[in-house]
């Protein structure tokens, strides 16, 4: 069961939060958790994660300083947004907060409304920031989800398309993480222009973490999309080898057994599943299809993509036995 999004509120002086704070709080449907002791604060944020940090400057002084310092140096606290409280406006003690760190410090200066206004906009930026991948800038797992949903409630016909590196591990092996984590970010690069620049605003790119994406697509769009994103993807990527291994076009490598194999450069395996002929009632089945379409795809040769034409049995229809994913190649 989920529970009601979490905000802290820190006063030392143990003093209710403001009255704009309470109704905003109350309006959103939030729950307000009021701490006296920073310390608290600090193993609430590391073990849940809430939603926002609220500190109350008159009464934490020094040490609210202290602990936004702290959080906002930590790389896994200073997600959680932190907002400094004040009762008085005074432009050094705002220089001071957004020293240490705090995303937003509310004074008296703004009217009420305003107030509120930009504890939303904090809320806000932050959903947004912590849902995009930090090396690509593509949208995570989070938004992937919310447009296949989309997708579905408006009963659109799409492609959801898992593509996924093949022999990357052992190009990160071979070459370094920073030359790995260059092919990630040109890999999102054909994938973003590629979707974009064909079908603009009916397209979307997300990036799952590592060398996993995704992109969904419109059905018809299918072919000219994937076999342009393969197409640019064999002709850039080899050139981030040396001219030794692209030459060769491939190299030797060691497996998990220590063994000299030959390992070939790099190829994009894409799976698509489509809602054309499948009946989904949530995302996570998209999901999970698109999973095995890509692991499908991984065993073909070369760069390729696959589409699921498998179709969900009708009414008093029994599924055929022993079905497959039949592919769609280039």
């Amino acid at each position: 069961m989920r529970t009601r999004p979490t905000i802290l509120y820190y006063s030392a002086a143990g003093r209710p939060a403001p009255d704009y704070v309470a109704g905003w709080v109350n309006g959103k449907g939030l729950t307000i958790v009021p701490v006296s002791d920073p310390d608290v604060i600090e193993q609430m944020v590391l073990r849940a994660l809430p939603s926002l940090v609220l500190v109350d400057v008159e009464s934490t002084g020094a040490e609210g300083l202290a602990l936004c310092r702290r959080l906002k140096s930590d790389s896994y606290t200073a997600i959680v947004p932190l907002a400094a409280i004040a009762a008085r406006h005074a432009t050094e003690r705002v220089r001071e907060w957004f020293a240490v760190g705090a995303d937003e410090v509310v004074t008296p200066l703004f009217e009420p409304a305003e107030q509120a206004g930009r504890l939303d906009a904090l809320i806000t930026r932050t959903a947004r920031d912590v849902a995009v991948n930090p090396s690509t800038r593509l949208p995570g797992t989070t938004e992937i989800e919310r447009d296949v949903r989309r997708r579905m409630e408006a009963g659109e016909r799409f492609a959801v398309c898992y593509a996924d590196l093949d022999h990357f591990k052992e190009y990160n092996d071979r070459y370094s993480y920073y030359d790995g984590d260059r092919v990630i970010y040109i890999v999102s690069r054909i994938l973003h222009d590629v979707v974009k620049g064909m079908v603009e605003k009916r397209g979307f790119v997300g990036h799952i973490g590592g060398d996993d994406f995704i992109f969904i697509i419109p059905v018809d769009e299918i072919t000219p999309v994937c076999t342009e994103v393969l197409s640019v993807f064999d002709t850039l990527i080899p050139y981030q080898y040396n001219e030794q291994d692209r030459r060769a076009g491939y190299y030797f490598g060691k497996d998990r057994r220590g063994q000299l194999h030959r390992v070939p450069l790099m190829t994009l395996s894409i799976g698509i599943v489509t809602n054309e002929n499948r009946r989904f009632a949530h995302p996570a089945q998209v999901s999970e299809l698109a999973t095995e379409m890509k692991s499908y795809a991984k065993t073909q040769p070369g760069s390729v993509f696959v589409v699921d034409r498998r179709h969900d049995p009708e009414p008093g229809e029994e599924a055929a036995e022993g079905s497959g994913p039949a592919p769609s190649t280039r």
